[in-house]
């Protein structure tokens, strides 16, 4: 009996190891975004898809690189640039939310000012608005700070966000290792 019993006990550790082991390998309860594309559309669309998951998730994690940087830029914030290209980058791109084309039918803004039209006709929150409920929803914004650098920007010239930090490819690579769900606009 003795021996049946010192069995079965160690077959319960045998299943505690693993249970564990499982533990271990179970994604947060988080998602996490890369926005790369600075168009109106594809901005809404990860602003939407952000502040949909903080509902439904404990964290929401949207990483900013190249192009979807200019969305966070303000137009309020501007400094001064000493290296050509940067100046060239500062001038040639969108310059915050309110300036973002569209990625179809941008037809040199007309499609825009249609959409954002549309989008006030419909009762639909518009970016900024979007953007201040993802804030208010908790919702994280890493920026990318090799993209930033490549692009001549400065945190000091990006919107101010509660939740923003900068970091690197490892930071999303650490996050998104984390999440239940990845995604990429």
């Amino acid at each position: 009996m003795e021996e049946r019993i010192a069995e079965l006990e160690r077959k319960i550790e045998g299943l505690q190891t693993q249970l564990d082991d499982m533990k271990s390998g179970i994604a947060d309860d988080q998602l996490s975004l890369v926005v790369l594309s600075g168009d109106l559309d594809r901005v809404l669309a990860s602003f939407i898809i952000a502040v949909g998951a903080a509902a439904m998730y404990e964290r929401v994690v949207m990483f900013f690189t190249f192009w979807g940087i200019t969305a966070l830029r303000d137009k309020g914030k501007t400094i001064k640039k000493a290296d050509v290209m940067a100046k060239m980058f500062s001038m040639m791109l969108p310059c915050g939310a309110s300036d973002l084309p569209l990625s179809k039918m941008n037809m040199f803004g007309i499609g825009t000012h249609m959409m954002k039209s549309l989008m006030s006709k419909k009762n639909v929150l518009s970016l900024e608005d979007l953007m201040r409920t993802a804030a208010d929803s908790g919702v994280e914004i890493v920026i990318c700070e090799m993209s930033m650098d490549l692009m001549g920007f400065a945190r000091e010239e990006m919107i101010d966000y509660p939740h923003v930090t900068l970091g690197g490819v490892a930071k999303f690579l650490q996050e998104a290792g984390q999440s239940k769900v990845s995604l990429f606009i």
